[in-house]
């Protein structure tokens, strides 16, 4: 598992927390860090919009419905979302907005900077 610590965010810094209310991540830290057994990249710091959460459960991944442990997530949650979800909820016209100190830097491998910073909500701090 990579460490919070060397994690580093697509601005270059450390990797903030995204949430903890639910825990997020991949491996419930509350950060977007990944490693080898994170097959779904869960890269992107993500505050969950109805858009979104209704596109994912179409798609096939409920992120809404209460489920062993899991309360769900509502609109405002923030959330560690598989980059290729978040790409293809981008080309379907309901990315949600992300946090650039929350989302990891390997999400720069597959989107451009000035692309997640159009949805960044902390675009002020670049």
């Amino acid at each position: 598992m990579a460490q919070a610590e060397a994690a580093r965010n697509v601005l270059g810094g450390r990797l903030e927390t995204c949430g903890t209310d639910p825990v997020t991540g991949f491996y419930r830290t509350g950060c977007c860090e990944t490693g080898p057994d994170d097959s779904g990249a869960h890269l992107v710091c993500a505050v969950v919009t109805d858009e979104f959460l209704t596109f994912s459960k179409r798609v096939g991944n409920d992120l809404s419905t209460p489920r062993m442990g899991f309360p769900g997530l509502k609109a405002g949650d923030p959330w560690c979302v598989c980059a290729l979800r978040w790409i293809e909820a981008l080309q379907h016209g309901v990315a949600p907005p992300i946090v650039l100190a929350a989302t990891h830097e390997s999400m720069l491998q597959l989107v451009p900077i000035e692309t997640l910073m159009h949805y960044a909500l902390d675009r002020e701090m670049v």
